[in-house]
């Protein structure tokens, strides 16, 4: 009998693939750690051979693991899309949504396009501001939803769980250890951000003493500040690049969290309904 490839296992997979551990992965699919272990097994046996290398900490992927990962990206996004076009076009009005500007271009590209063709009478505005600014217009009511990051634990905006994120202090690849030193050159995010407070608070608890370099609400000045040897900052550890390295000897940042939050009013829409979905099966750091 041919072996089949259960959409279920490759969704799984690629949780954890994206995510790094099987906990997090767990919560994200809404799933037991056991049902998560027993789904990779499958996956492995189908594949015939491990996927994944574990430790206590993280997992990471095998060189036959990243080659399924490559290899079933389209296949997923592909069963994902047919799916909402057999469901139809019968919804229809406008969705006001929140996505921080370090998410914007993986939400407009790679989720939105999915959602807008399923259903092309929903229309959709998109709007970019730091997470506790889009909490905030959330909570009055100017956005009908939003993907925001906050402290994991924090129950300010409690929302659909998407992803953990480990937040790392980051400097220039080309650059040594020894170049930081007080006073730190800090690239700061906007005020409303979550990062630029725990780097604040991580700061001012460890009786650290810093300067300015960079204050700004664009993570991409933040990143281009960081890989040009300018300053140094927090970012998702997921979102290093190959011109930056993790720095030692700076204090821990506690884990943080991305969630889709939803205006009370909006509670029982169907669109937005829809729309989360779509979010939680995507969303990627």
């Amino acid at each position: 009998m041919s072996s089949i490839l259960d959409i279920e296992l490759i969704r799984t997979f690629h949780a954890v693939a994206r995510i790094g551990k099987f906990k997090a992965a767990a919560e994200h699919l809404h799933k037991s750690p056991a049902a998560i272990s027993v789904h990779i097994q499958r996956l492995e046996a189908v594949a015939k051979g491990r996927l994944l290398d574990r430790d206590n900490q993280s997992v990471s992927l095998t060189p036959l693991g990243k080659r399924l990962l490559a290899s079933t990206r389209d296949l997923l996004q592909t069963h994902d899309r047919v799916l909402a076009e057999l469901q139809g076009t019968r919804l229809a009005g406008r969705i006001k949504l929140g996505v921080p500007d370090d998410y914007a271009a993986h939400v407009i590209r790679d989720i939105l396009p999915v959602f807008a063709a399923a259903w092309p009478n929903v229309v959709l505005e998109v709007k970019t501001a730091p997470s506790y600014t889009l909490r905030d217009e959330v909570e009055r009511g100017k956005l009908h939803a939003a993907v925001v990051a906050q402290p994991k634990g924090d129950q300010t905006a409690q929302g659909q769980f998407l992803t953990s994120t480990t937040p790392v202090w980051v400097g220039a690849a080309a650059l040594g250890p020894s170049e930081w030193t007080d006073p730190l050159p800090l690239a700061l995010y906007a005020a409303e951000c979550p990062y630029r407070h725990a780097m604040m608070e991580s700061l001012k608890r460890d009786g650290r003493k810093w300067r300015v370099i960079l204050d700004s609400p664009s993570s991409q000045a933040v990143r281009a500040s960081v890989e040009a040897g300018l300053a140094i900052s927090l970012i998702d550890r997921a979102r290093m690049t190959e011109h930056m390295q993790m720095l030692d000897g700076l204090p821990a940042v506690s884990e943080h969290e991305v969630v889709f939050i939803r205006a009370a009013s909006s509670q029982t829409d169907e669109a937005i309904d829809l729309l989360a979905q779509a979010i939680h099966k995507r969303f990627r750091l």
